[in-house]
């Protein structure tokens, strides 16, 4: 569909729109490109199957939509994982893209710090993050090299360290917001209440790329000052935190409604769903590789009881398989 031809309408029905996909575009006049996602049932069940405190179960959110932005780009079979380890109240984030669309993702948290941030009302990322840092990782295969780039988290939320990723590792002008939030939306879950998240990344590519020969500060890149780029830029700016994550608002009309006087071309979307890599064959395979000794301080109950951290799908095995 090309989002630059005008419809009836900006918004639809639930059943007109699409979710769980991610939706690559460009604008023909100011040669600009990005990625649209938007997630509903993939963020919701990923989200409430660890029923994590609503402040980790938002920054979850925003780093599986940043992920779903950053993965999508894979040519190739692979995954592109995003992980944080910081000294916060949050201190572990990772969130796993199985290329075409596979999501998972999961947290470590301490319950009373979060809690403390909860009382005192200050549940910002940059809060729950504290310092650290955010790596991103393309992982094609055990027969090949691994690409990770890592930059710092000091006081900045996951939109602004990516921002500083793609300034250090690819030196792009690049535009990243992501949304989180529960809806309430009759009929999808027992509640009614369902996690949503959305995000928009647009970046400017130029003929040359880098940092110009000679630049007298480095941290202006090519094209940053390219009237182009700012024009597109200022009009990814308006984008609301609502037009990203409205289940009634398809993806190509809101590309229209930022982006139509730049002849904005959508492609074809991405669909995205939720994986997991744990089953019952590869956990028993990883405890037959501990040590008896550890293996016993394991078993309770008779049991030996292994919960993925990911998908939180339990596993009992007899100890009498293991531990003689």
């Amino acid at each position: 569909m090309d989002p630059s031809e005008p419809g009836d309408g900006d918004h639809g029905t639930l059943a007109d729109v699409k979710d769980d996909m991610v939706l690559p575009f460009r604008t023909e006049r100011g040669g600009a490109r990005g990625r649209v996602v938007r997630l509903g049932s993939v963020v919701d069940e990923i989200l409430t199957g660890h029923d994590y405190p609503e402040p980790v179960s938002e920054l979850l959110g925003e780093a599986v939509a940043l992920t779903a932005m950053f993965g999508a780009s894979l040519k190739f079979e692979g995954n592109f994982i995003l992980q944080t380890e910081t000294d916060g109240p949050v201190d572990l984030l990772v969130v796993d893209f199985q290329a075409p669309g596979g999501l998972r993702g999961c947290a470590r948290f301490d319950t009373d710090k979060v809690a403390a941030l909860q009382e005192a009302g200050d549940t910002e990322p940059s809060a729950l993050l504290g310092h650290g840092h955010l790596a991103m990782t393309i992982d094609q295969g055990p027969e090949t090299d691994r690409y990770q780039g890592v930059v710092p988290l000091e006081s900045v939320d996951l939109s602004q360290a990516a921002d500083t990723y793609f300034r250090q590792s690819e030196q792009l002008p690049t535009f990243v917001r992501v949304a989180v939030a529960r809806h309430y939306l009759p009929g999808s879950s027992e509640s009614g209440w369902t996690w949503r998240a959305g995000g928009l990344m647009v970046q400017h590519v130029t003929s040359e790329g880098g940092l110009e020969a000679g630049e007298d500060d480095p941290e202006v890149m090519v094209g940053e000052d390219d009237e182009d780029w700012n024009r597109v830029r200022i009009l990814a700016e308006t984008v609301e935190d609502h037009e990203l994550l409205d289940p009634t608002l398809a993806p190509e009309r809101l590309l229209y409604r930022l982006f139509h006087e730049e002849r904005v071309r959508a492609y074809p979307a991405n669909p995205l769903s939720v994986y997991c890599k744990c089953s019952e064959e590869r956990i028993r395979g990883l405890l037959e590789r501990f040590a008896a000794d550890d293996l016993s301080d394991m078993v309770e109950d008779g049991k030996i009881i292994v919960t993925c951290e990911f998908c939180n799908r339990r596993y009992d095995f007899d100890a009498e398989l293991f531990v003689g």
